[in-house]
């Protein structure tokens, strides 16, 4: 009997050879008239793989990730189909299923697509979807495969990187293609399309090498669904971080500074100033000390801490001085320099943990071609910190580390995440430094912290840094999309490369554990989710600019400077709107910048020593005297977690 297992771990029997398919079918009709596609020990194979030995075996629909993943990578291959019934001479390269849909880079000829020829492809991928072609896989030899593709070098050079066994091609209708498999069971399923944009690719990503037109599209199994992904798409571009933080006088980028290096503007600053503030207070809380250290370092640090070996070639070139061999990089990472921090001094098991902070600017080439606004960028800042503590400590600093994470993702409205244990790739162990023993414990005790604090969780096999395992925040955002926020390590490798060490109780050398964390990641791709999130409209306490003082006349412009310099005694920011403006213009203004409250004076006001307050999006809130106010402002401008509640 062959006996496959499912994942919630129950066996099903069956003689003999079996499909996909067949099992979705022996357990209902319904999951089988969904199944798309299946994994089969690890691998995405098609629903009619034959599966002839003991087998775990998951069944995919439209509803899971990999079964989207099968559903936009066929897709791919009908947009394949579509541009070569256009385009004959275009020759092929490769097409992915990504995040959202898929995309085709293709080598046009020099012949460009406009936005002109994305309704005659989706028309077309349409028509023959209709055909409800099945997807055929076959293996192929090396020599034949070859031969196909004799007049297409980027299809040549995948298939000379291969060995015989390792080559098969899919056929739909009357298009083949190389491709490893992973296809839904046939094209009509496909009822629903749409090309979203064409945009310049170099061939793997090298500069070096030409440059292709990477064909972006999505599709669905229901008109409805790519109906309201269109409208989700919308409003994401309307909440664009790149947008909002022009309009709202963030941050902004110069060709004369470099790509990839923001400048912050006043209200940005005072954004990330307030984000720093509150971090710091938190982590002050927790017993964190905060250090600084250089924006340079030698490179033999980075040779020490293995940095250099993994992401040398990542990093911006060594900087050489007037000294024959004297090197140094413009600074990676933080964690090298707060590993001697800690060796500066001697310490006892005593005074552990120690916990080391700092809002450290790191730096790290990125292709041009890579850059985007301030999720991708070669200078950025980390809200960084390594704890070091004995073994013993571990469990307990790692859980303080989780709340303070939790404390600043509710502060901020981030309520739909899932905390990735990020292991090792057990396959190919030679990626990563440090024994076995060491990589056993820290992905235990980062589990086990994870099932105390109650998380929900995946695991992802291969997502470990190369020194040491993590716990990885993914954060859906308010259009439903999934980021990586905060992060916590754990490593027991770097404090052996540095020599760290503790005397213990046993009045021996003893080697300490050490964490590294980040709950906001970096400043700048938090801030950029932040913005896309709340669409610049910043939580009250977070606002650069919380109050625009609205004066009838000029005639009460010394009135609006004494109300704006009591306000500001208690930390409450804003401006005055003198501007000889109507006052409804100035309003509407103040709405459009998101100022959270707009303050009116006027003679009534003046005489009663009182503000007329509106808020955005709630209207007039009525007269109140200044000290009203701000007992109300400070009320509201509270966070609503406490840290450690969580």
């Amino acid at each position: 009997m062959l006996k496959i297992t499912l994942p919630d771990g129950s066996i099903r029997e069956y003689e003999g050879a079996v499909t996909p398919l067949q099992v979705a079918q022996s357990i209902s009709d319904g999951l089988a008239r969904n199944t798309i596609s299946a994994i089969v020990n690890g691998k995405q194979t098609e629903v009619e793989t034959t599966i002839t030995e003991d087998s775990t075996v998951q069944l995919l629909t439209w509803n899971d990730d990999m079964g989207k993943k099968a559903f936009w990578h066929s897709s791919a291959h009908l947009l394949a189909q579509a541009i070569m019934e256009f385009y004959p001479d275009a020759k092929l390269t490769i097409g992915p299923a990504i995040a959202n849909g898929f995309y085709y880079d293709v080598d046009f000829g020099g012949k460009p697509l406009s936005e002109n020829d994305f309704e005659k492809l989706e028309k077309k991928i349409l028509e023959n979807a209709k055909k409800n072609s099945t997807f055929n896989l076959r293996e192929v030899s090396k020599a034949d495969a070859l031969k196909e593709y004799a007049d297409n070098p980027f299809k040549t050079e995948l298939i000379e990187n291969l060995s015989d066994g390792e080559i098969t091609f899919v056929t739909h209708d009357n298009f083949t293609d190389l491709c490893r498999g992973g296809h839904i069971p046939s094209t009509g399923i496909v009822k629903a399309v749409k090309i979203l944009n064409a945009a310049g690719a170099y061939w793997r990503g090298d500069e070096k090498n030409p440059q292709l037109t990477r064909v972006y599209g999505v599709s669905f199994p229901k008109q409805k669904e790519l109906t309201e992904y269109l409208e989700r798409l919308e409003e994401a571009k309307r909440r664009d971080h790149r947008k909002l933080g022009k309009e709202l006088g963030i941050f902004a980028f110069s060709e004369k500074v470099g790509a990839g290096l923001p400048l912050w503007l006043p209200k940005g600053a005072a954004l990330r100033k307030k984000l720093e503030e509150f971090l710091s207070k938190a982590q002050k809380k927790q017993g964190y000390e905060f250090v600084i250290s250089p924006h340079i370092g030698a490179k033999e640090l980075y040779i020490t801490s293995g940095h250099w070996e993994k992401y040398g070639e990542d990093s911006f070139q060594p900087i050489k001085t007037p000294n024959e061999g004297e090197e140094f990089l413009l600074k990676p990472m933080n964690c090298p320099h707060h590993c001697e921090i800690y060796k500066a001094q001697q310490w006892s098991y005593k005074d552990l943990p120690k916990r080391y902070a700092e809002f450290g600017t790191v730096y790290r080439y990125e292709q041009s071609g890579e850059l985007h606004g301030l999720t991708r960028v070669r200078g950025f800042t980390q809200d960084d910190a390594h704890l070091f503590c004995t073994p013993d400590q571990l469990l307990q600093e790692f859980e303080k580390v989780i709340d303070l994470v939790l404390y600043v993702f509710g502060s901020l409205g981030f309520a739909d995440f899932t905390a990735q244990i990020s292991l090792r790739d057990p396959e190919n162990k030679e990626k990563y430094i440090g024994s076995d023993e060491n990589w056993e414990k820290a992905e235990s005790a980062i589990v086990s912290a994870a099932k105390a604090k109650g998380l929900k969780t995946v695991t992802e096999y291969g997502e470990a840094a190369f020194y040491g395992p993590k716990l990885d925040f993914m954060v859906k955002d308010a259009l439903g999309r999934s980021w990586q926020l905060g992060t916590i390590q754990v490593d027991y490798n770097l404090p052996e490369r540095f020599d760290l060490w503790y005397n213990g109780n046993d009045n021996e050398k003893h080697r300490p554990v050490m964490i590294h964390r980040a709950p906001f990641g970096s400043m700048e791709r938090f801030i950029a989710i932040l913005i896309e999130n709340t669409a610049g409209d910043f939580p009250l306490w977070l606002s650069p600019e919380q109050f625009t003082i609205l004066p009838i006349s000029e005639k009460y412009a010394d009135y609006a400077k004494k109300v704006s310099e009591s306000l500001e005694i208690h930390d409450i920011c804003g401006l005055i709107d003198d501007r000889n403006e109507k006052t409804g213009k100035k309003i509407r203004d103040a709405e459009l910048k998101k100022l959270p409250f707009m303050l009116i004076v006027g003679e009534n006001e003046e005489n009663n020593g009182t503000i007329s307050v509106r808020r955005r999006g709630e209207g007039d809130l009525g007269e109140m005297t200044i000290d009203a106010f701000i007992t109300y402002f400070k009320k509201q401008a509270k966070p609503a977690f406490e840290l450690g509640s969580n």
